[in-house]
């Protein structure tokens, strides 16, 4: 498995929070199966080179979220959750549509008009996507 995250030192958010979305993204493109052994605490954090205790703290906030559970003496695993990467996918998008109201009311923009530049942009990306897949060979 590969198991190799990054810490990004110009990334102003805490390293626990960099390793613990990180790992949720891995989860919920599907690069770590339900129930499959995530690394260790202590591997991580040598790998990493970070503490431990930065490593325990994303891990902790990772079983609270139920993403994953710690089996004493067994190791980490990702969580037997019903359907648990689109339950995550759909968080990140629900993270990413708020911080997009927020730029909208920033710039003074209507709900009609994020709406509107939503579906403008919805129309590109699936332009794109068929001109793409049909340029593909068969």
């Amino acid at each position: 498995m590969h198991t190799m995250l990054t810490i990004a030192q110009a990334d102003p958010r805490p390293m626990y929070l960099q390793i613990k979305e990180q790992i949720r993204h891995r989860v919920a493109v599907g690069d770590w199966r339900v129930g499959e052994e995530i690394p260790s605490i202590r591997a991580l954090a040598a790998a990493l080179q970070v503490s431990v205790i930065t490593i325990k703290r994303a891990y902790l906030e990772l079983e609270h979220e139920g993403v994953i559970v710690t089996r004493q003496g067994k190791g980490s695993f990702v969580a037997d959750g019903a359907d648990l990467p689109t339950k995550i996918q759909e968080q990140e998008l629900e993270a990413h549509l708020e911080a997009a109201c927020r730029t909208a009311q920033l710039l003074g923009l209507t709900t009609e008009e994020l709406v509107a530049r939503l579906r403008k942009t919805d129309k590109t990306e699936r332009g794109k996507t068929k001109r793409a897949s049909s340029s593909t060979p068969a």
